[in-house]
């Protein structure tokens, strides 16, 4: 099955602790009338197969309940690396029919509606390539095709050598980069402080309709 093909299963990255915000459930914070989490949903229903939520702390109400919630399965708050080693196992454990497995931070609104397209096409017929996004001159961990086969690998290099940087674990293997434009802005602008939610309001109130 080639990446043009398939749907992928997607991995919705939550599990930090929000100090830049203040704490709590920074996904949850609104924009535009609707939640942060509720934003990347819409945008990638219709290109994903399935949605888990990675996060580590008790679901709130506003988390839609079709979509399961998961802790990381590695203990100490290891960073977004132990997330996707948590997502990749958890679709491994469904035998979800696809080579892949999406990341994508909650925190990031404006996630293009080609997202996953646009990764794929760098698959093609090879099942063991990681694909991420670019913007603005910098790579975006986060924003990723993962390979399902990784987890041995990557629960190995996250509590035998307690490692942390994505890149370091994903420069192991075949990796390539999708490069978007930012026409009307950086596609992957993503949310830490109160300051990048107000600019996200300003963006979204000039944005298109």
């Amino acid at each position: 099955m080639t990446g043009r093909a398939q749907k992928f299963p997607c991995l919705l990255l939550a599990g930090g602790r929000s100090r830049r915000m203040g704490g709590g459930a920074k996904f949850l914070e609104r924009l535009g009338g609707k939640t942060l989490l509720l934003h990347s949903i819409d945008t990638l229903r219709p290109q994903v197969s399935e949605f888990v939520l990675n996060m580590n702390m008790e679901a709130g109400e506003d988390i839609p309940s079709d979509i399961p919630v998961i802790k990381d399965s590695v203990s100490g708050f290891a960073g977004p690396l132990a997330g996707v080693l948590t997502g990749i196992e958890y679709f491994n454990k469904k035998n979800v029919d696809s080579t892949h497995m999406l990341s994508v931070p909650t925190d990031a609104p404006f996630i293009p509606a080609d997202l996953v397209e646009r990764l794929a096409s760098e698959i093609r017929s090879t099942t063991n390539k990681i694909v991420m996004a670019n913007s603005v001159g910098r790579v975006h961990p986060v924003v990723a095709l993962w390979p399902l086969a990784l987890a041995v690998d990557l629960r190995s290099a996250l509590v035998e050598e307690d490692l942390r940087k994505i890149l370091v674990f994903a420069d192991r293997y075949p990796r390539s980069e999708v490069i978007w434009g930012e026409d009307e802005g950086d596609p992957f602008f993503n949310i830490n402080r109160p300051e990048d939610l107000a600019e996200a309001e300003r963006r979204l109130s000039h944005s298109p309709t």
